[in-house]
């Protein structure tokens, strides 16, 4: 008895359980790494172990699931990097850009990292480009429809001139978003007001920053200000300043309305993505992903606290309406 048990916990040391004589299943270890929790990015989250379990790697069964988040702090997501590198899992997966570029780092191409919520991979220097990574990186990309948002604002509000934008500085994905957002802005004959927020308890300063100078708050996927979202909208209720988002995660928590995506649609595309890298697939070879089903979410009550009135039209075609 004694050797039979010494065997099967050499076996489980080696990768494998035992599921009856003969047979032996094998346990690979995905580590994921999540630079701060809020709704969007834990839905993500949620989508990868789902995918992941729907293609046969089950937590506690075939897989074994590591999960940190890095609360926001870049310094605390390169030391969970560093951890994860030790414990030599079979995939490293890392959601939003801080994380990512940490983990790409800590690894240095001896274990395969694939990125979820990460809005511009080549600007962040994860992936040589979209179509060919270059090396054993790939993800799925959250960049924003830019222009459907814009739309979206000029709907509700036809005589807007400027919107402001809050953002982390410090986050490459959010400096990049807004560089487009300026761009598309322009095009639309909109003026962009930036307010930046290096931690989530800057973001209410930097909301009421942009009182008496815009038409509405734009809050993009910036992991910082999303975090502190509560704070946006309450700046936006005192001061009849209405507030849009670049995720429809976001609508649910007190935003007007946005057009998006499910971040729990994306987890599930990330997830079939890492199921590929352990069924034997090499990273380098699976293009970078994006989503492109996107949905009208909308928060009316919220919308006439914040003085505007959301048109019918706008509601009846919803995905969502938030009550």
């Amino acid at each position: 008895m004694r050797s039979f048990i010494s065997a099967a916990a050499l076996a489980i040391g080696l990768g494998l359980v035992f599921a009856s004589p003969g047979w032996s299943v094998e346990v690979k270890h995905v580590a994921i790494t999540q630079i701060v929790e809020h709704p969007a990015l834990d839905a993500a989250r949620q989508g990868i172990k789902d995918a992941l379990a729907e293609e046969g790697w089950v937590d506690g069964d075939t897989l074994k699931w590591t999960y940190e988040t890095a609360q926001g702090s870049v310094g605390t997501a390169a030391q969970i990097a560093k951890t994860f590198v030790g414990m030599s899992p079979d995939v490293i997966v890392a959601i939003a850009t801080p994380s990512a570029q940490t983990a790409v780092a800590s690894a240095g191409g001896a274990i395969p990292v694939v990125f979820s919520a990460v809005t511009d991979p080549v600007g962040a220097r994860l992936v040589r480009s979209m179509m060919d990574p270059g090396g054993p990186v790939t993800g799925t990309s959250d960049m924003l429809p830019l222009d459907k948002h814009l739309a979206l604002i000029r709907r509700v509000l036809p005589e807007a001139k400027t919107i402001g934008v809050i953002y982390n500085s410090g986050e490459a994905n959010s400096v990049s978003l807004v560089e487009s957002l300026k761009v598309a802005a322009d095009a639309a004959g909109l003026k962009v007001v930036e307010s930046t927020a290096p931690r989530s308890s800057d973001v209410l300063g930097a909301a009421r920053n942009l009182v008496g100078k815009v038409d509405a708050i734009y809050v993009p996927t910036d992991n910082t200000v999303v975090s502190a979202l509560e704070a946006v909208v309450k700046v936006g209720i005192d001061n009849k300043l209405p507030v849009f988002a670049g995720d429809t995660a976001s609508v649910e928590r007190g935003a007007v309305a946005s057009v998006g995506f499910n971040y729990y649609d994306l987890g599930l595309q990330t997830g079939k993505m890492v199921a590929k890298i352990l069924g034997g697939a090499d990273p380098a070879t699976l293009p970078v992903e994006t989503v492109s089903k996107t949905e009208l979410f909308v928060n009316p009550g919220m919308a006439e606290k914040m003085g505007v009135t959301l048109p019918e039209a706008m509601v009846a075609e919803a995905a969502k309406v938030v009550e």
